[in-house]
């Protein structure tokens, strides 16, 4: 059996198991019992367990599809879990854009949001004096906080990555070229996500083109994150820098955000899918950097 072929079997084999586990015993559930996110209450607490946990599957779907394939489980160097930590030749540059690049993207992307929907700025919203009070010079330590919340609670986010970029995307890569790897896997992990995007994670129920726009919506999103991971991953030769950025992009850092109530905004402005596009404007930016740095100046022939 060829090289590419022993890894696009391998490659299936991951598919499959972590496609049928997370769908059929953590993801489904959730979509069955007839939960919205955005709606979800005390008594969902049990539900929302199982979507946590389904999100340490890319994982277990590593080490099965490596089990099973006799690929053997490396922990460093060629064709490894890739869980080693390295700070020679500049390698500790991404960690630091694993830490950096969330709080940019997505404090941009709220300028962008207080410009096309200026009626959401609310510095005097409940969800914030609760955050820091009423002195609102604490503001400024909002984004240290969540940064360093995201890095020690980077758990569920580690689950994730070890499976996408530290084993589906290097196949990928071999198989397909860098190019077409972060296309097709950033698809493939956004498709990943689309029950709960059904349920209303990341953009409700209430859009245009509900729940097929939500689909794209994330999808794409996947692409452009997945650019940067799978980046800072080939770069790095380690999988913590993108479990770093992947936990801390989830926690959101941001100094407007905290300033905003989306509640409040008004006409189209309202519609998640809509505003996706703008908001997510400076992700695409720093996506398209990295995708065009990659082929220009660091793709191996």
């Amino acid at each position: 059996m060829t090289e590419k072929k022993t890894e696009a079997k391998r490659l299936i084999i991951f598919l499959i198991i972590t496609f049928a586990i997370t769908w059929g015993l953590f993801f489904f559930p959730y979509v069955h019992a007839g939960y919205i996110w955005a709606e979800s209450n005390d008594t969902s607490g049990d539900i929302d367990s199982l979507v946590a946990l389904g999100m340490f599957v890319p994982t277990l779907g590593m080490l099965l599809a490596r089990y099973i394939t006799k690929e053997g489980f490396t922990v460093t160097g060629k064709d490894s879990m890739m869980l080693g930590m390295y700070f020679k030749d500049k390698k500790w540059i991404y960690l630091l854009l694993a830490v950096l690049l969330p709080y940019i993207y997505t404090e941009l992307g709220c300028v962008i949001r207080l410009i096309i929907a200026p009626e959401i700025y609310d510095p005097n919203n409940e969800q914030l004096i609760e955050i820091i009070g009423p002195e609102k010079t604490n503001i400024l330590i909002i984004p240290i906080a969540l940064i360093i919340s995201g890095i020690f609670g980077s758990c569920t986010a580690f689950g994730e990555e070890e499976g996408w970029r530290g084993y589906m995307m290097p196949k990928m890569i071999k198989l397909w070229g860098f190019k077409k790897a972060v296309l097709i896997g950033g698809f493939v992990w956004g498709m990943w996500h689309w029950p709960l995007t059904y349920v209303g994670h990341n953009f409700g129920t209430d859009y245009i083109g509900y729940p097929f726009t939500g689909f794209l919506a994330m999808s794409f999103m996947c692409i452009m994150m997945g650019i940067m991971l799978t980046y800072i991953t080939v770069k790095s030769g380690s999988i913590w820098p993108a479990t770093i950025l992947h936990a801390v992009s989830n926690c959101g850092p941001s100094i407007l955000a905290c300033l905003t109530d989306p509640k409040k905004a008004a006409g189209w402005h309202a519609n998640s899918i809509l505003t996706f596009g703008f908001t997510t404007f400076p992700m695409l930016v720093l996506a398209v950097f990295f995708f065009v740095r990659y082929m220009k100046n660091d793709a191996v022939a």
